[in-house]
């Protein structure tokens, strides 16, 4: 990846795993990784008080900086959340008046309100859009099932499903890749510090919302969740960059949010929106974005979320008011997963202890089986996939007859019940209309068929059916158990196809008829309503396949608007997790590794204590340094020779001895050569010097890597370094544990770890070596030293 010092140098084999040696340098004591450039201008000779390694190794640190991102092999870079403290900055934020920095600050807080705002919007004419067109799609269906004539009904119903997936896959396929699934492990990748390419531009915009109406419109087993969490993070990044490409906008106020750590956290704002947006939960989409998704945080950002939030619940409910009684066409109350329990009193008894304990055990068990059946299907989706686009859509409308075969065909399984032994309260039975609890399908007039009330429904209306209270006897054991086996298999070959898909709304569906078989086989024991266990199993099944615990906690009690509700629910979620820890990994890490994400857990593993930065660095090549004044051929030679973002500054302020002025960032490299600021002798300039060509403005602009063209006269000319170089980047001694490198890194959001010697001294060079992201993943680092995996098996 970016690890531009843990890549390899240009013109080597992308498929190598390890970086190739940097050119010969003048250092001979550093030994870096091909973040850190392999010095051209090196100053001095010394030996690492590290040289002498304590455990055996390989001759180089292995990674890779490839990962698989919209189905296909991509470069992967690091993001710069550091703020580069150079000249230019400095001046920058001295110079600003009182009323730019209120601009700054107002700004910030109108694209927060701006981003919960479209979410909102966007959100609600998605939920119209597939209660309408699933709302027909099922009344004609019926209609024609009703009139006898089943394989018309049949042909009907697979025909839309194929016609809705074909829309949605040839969006993702044609358009843009990176638009299918989720989008949730990305995004966490991304405020991990990683560049995922191509995930937050119009055209996933644009594909994520139609391509999730076609999708979750055709019956498929997946939710409109984890895209509304992808459209919101999307929103974000594009009304902070103005737009992208050509449609730019290059208004004046836009140039604050030019950096990678503004726009990072408005992204945040935007999957905190896509959440609330999906269960109306304002405070649960605040604690998802802190628990799951966000890797750095602060109270500043912690407000602007929920400020986002905040904008979202007002939109839907205006939305939910506009559309009540139906005016809306299929809206009605539906579209939201809406689960109001307020006036059901929840009264504990000491027999309830061991049935919701099971169904917390139940949660974790199935939660990590879920996982690990769901990563051996997604290693064979990869293998498809790669076989191009015809694969593509082949595989997505093979799931998708799969699908309509099953919807419409097993309900046809099991026998009507009397609409007498339904205990339903007040509530029309056999249901005819659009939405209700009691289909009537292929059932004569006073009975209604249990599973079609379940299948030949929208995802929403069939997780509230599910949840309903006062109806233990409405849903047959061997429907449930129907219903939880067809869910399951399709649930697990559903998501990985090339079209929007979100795994929140499968788990829900899976756990809650769990917890209702649960109730049914232990009515006896038990007295709690048997919707309120089809709850617990769904937050038991959420909890022990996501892991997430509090912020799922918030949802299901925003969702529930039952506080009564709160104990059972917290004990059952910390045994699923408990449970599903216990197993693997969450199903978020899974997907991470599987797409060669690098990804940095906020815990490092207890032998990197064992290990110190100092010998990771001389498992890497030489790093690459730069003098403050540097000729300018030597600067387009280092560029041109590694792939290196970032590159360690040197000054000798006398003889024989040399001292780190900074680190200064390819890019600001590139921007120099560009506008060609080039100096005829070899000198330091005043500042004013540098604020005449360029502003922090300027180097935020990301640029191609392409070199200029430089002429003879120019490539004999030289750069002064010193008002680009950050003077105060991170540094560590040579002697700090790895573990503890590892946590300073993910906590300062870093892209660059200096290492510095020990011992300082003349003729020693003020450098050891740079550790980026890739060198500081396990599996790297048991690459170079393999030793270090017996210890692992033993911890």
């Amino acid at each position: 990846m970016e690890e531009e010092q843990s890549r390899r140098p240009a013109g080597e084999p992308a498929e190598e795993p390890g970086p190739a040696p940097e050119p010969e340098c003048k250092n001979e004591d550093r030994v870096e990784d091909p973040e850190d450039p392999a010095s051209t201008a090196g100053n001095g000779n010394s030996i690492s008080s590290l040289e002498q390694p304590l455990l055996k190794r390989s001759t180089t640190l292995t990674a890779s900086h490839l990962a698989i991102v919209g189905a296909k092999v991509s470069h992967i870079e690091s993001l710069d959340y550091e703020i580069i403290e150079n000249d230019l900055f400095k001046h920058d934020w001295r110079s600003r008046s009182n009323v730019e920095v209120l601009q700054y600050i107002f700004l910030k807080w109108a694209m927060a309100f701006l981003v919960g705002l479209l979410t909102g919007v966007i959100a609600s004419v998605i939920n119209l859009a597939i209660e309408n067109i699933t709302g027909l799609k099922m009344l004609h269906m019926v209609n024609l099932v009703r009139s006898g004539r089943y394989w018309a009904g049949f042909l009907y119903f697979a025909g839309v499903n194929l016609a809705l997936t074909f829309s949605a896959a040839v969006l993702c396929v044609v358009f843009a890749p990176t638009a299918a699934g989720p989008g949730i492990p990305e995004i966490k990748a991304y405020l991990n510090g990683v560049d995922t390419p191509n995930m937050f531009g119009a055209p996933q915009l644009i594909v994520k919302i139609i391509g999730s109406i076609g999708a979750v419109s055709s019956g498929m087993d997946l939710g409109k969740e984890g895209p509304l969490v992808h459209i919101g993070a999307c929103l974000a990044n594009l009304l902070s960059q103005g737009g992208e490409g050509r449609w730019r906008l290059r208004w004046r106020w836009l140039r604050y949010f030019n950096n990678d750590r503004d726009r990072r956290d408005l992204i945040t704002c935007g999957a905190s929106s896509g959440v609330c947006a999906a269960f109306r939960a304002p405070v649960g989409g605040v604690l998802f974005a802190l628990e799951e998704v966000a890797t750095w945080w602060r109270s500043a950002l912690l407000w602007r979320t929920f400020f986002s939030t905040a904008t979202v619940v007002v939109v839907l409910r205006g939305f939910i008011e506009v559309c009540r009684d139906g005016r809306c066409g299929m809206f009605g109350e539906g579209g939201l997963i809406l689960f109001d329990v307020s006036n059901v009193t929840v009264r504990y008894h000491v027999g309830d202890l061991l049935p919701v304990t099971l169904v917390g055990v139940l949660g974790g068990v199935l939660g990590a089986l879920y996982n690990h059946v769901l990563h051996q299907v997604l290693r064979l989706y990869n293998l498809i996939n790669a076989k191009g686009r015809c694969a593509k859509l082949a595989l997505a409308l093979s799931v998708s007859i799969l699908t309509s075969a099953g919807l419409y065909l097993l309900p046809f399984a099991v026998p009507c019940t009397p609409c007498s032994a339904a205990g339903a309260a007040g509530e029309t039975c056999p249901t005819v209309g659009k939405s209700g609890n009691f289909k009537q399908f292929n059932c004569p007039d006073g009975f209604y068929n249990d599973l079609a009330s379940l299948l030949h429904a929208t995802n929403t209306d069939a997780t509230r059916n599910i949840f309903s209270t006062g109806t233990s006897g409405e849903f047959r054991l061997d429907s449930l158990l129907i219903f939880l086996a067809i869910y399951s298999v399709l649930g697990l070959v559903t998501f990985g196809i090339a079209v929007p898909s979100g795994l929140f709304l499968p788990i829900i569906l899976m756990g809650s008829a769990y917890g209702r078989i649960v109730a049914l086989l232990l009515a006896r024991f038990i007295h709690i309503d048997h919707g309120l266990y089809a709850v617990l199993g769904a937050a038991a099944l959420m909890s022990g396949s996501m892991r997430m615990t509090v912020s799922l906690c918030v949802i299901f009690l925003e969702l529930t608007n039952n506080l009564l509700l709160l104990p059972i629910t917290m004990f059952v979620l910390l045994i699923a997790k408990t449970v599903g820890d216990a197993f693997n990994p969450s199903i978020y890490e899974i997907i991470l590794d599987l797409k060669g994400l690098p990804f940095l857990e906020p815990k490092p593993e207890t032998w990197m204590k064992d290990l110190a930065v100092g010998e990771l660095a001389a498992a890497k090549p030489r790093a690459v340094t730069l003098r403050v004044v540097e000729k300018v051929s030597t600067v387009v030679e280092v560029l041109r020779a590694t792939p290196h973002n970032g590159f360690p500054v040197l000054d000798r302020p006398r003889p024989g001895v040399s001292e780190l002025h900074g680190l200064v960032l390819r890019q600001h490299l590139m921007a120099v050569l560009r506008k060609r600021w080039f100096l005829t002798e070899k000198r330091r300039t005043e500042e004013w010097e540098a604020r005449e060509r360029f502003s922090s403005t300027d180097l935020a602009e990301k640029v191609t890597d392409e070199l200029p063209q430089l002429s003879p006269e120019e490539m004999e000319m030289y750069i002064d370094l010193h008002p680009f170089t950050n003077t105060t980047p991170y540094t560590v001694v040579e002697t700090m544990s790895v573990a503890k490198a590892v946590v300073l890194f993910r906590t300062c959001a870093l892209r660059h770890m200096l290492i510095i010697p020990k011992f300082q001294g003349l003729e020693i060079s003020p450098i050891v070596g740079i550790l980026t992201r890739q060198d500081l993943r396990a599996h790297n680092i048991l690459g170079a030293f393999p030793h270090l995996a017996n210890k692992r098996k033993v911890h």
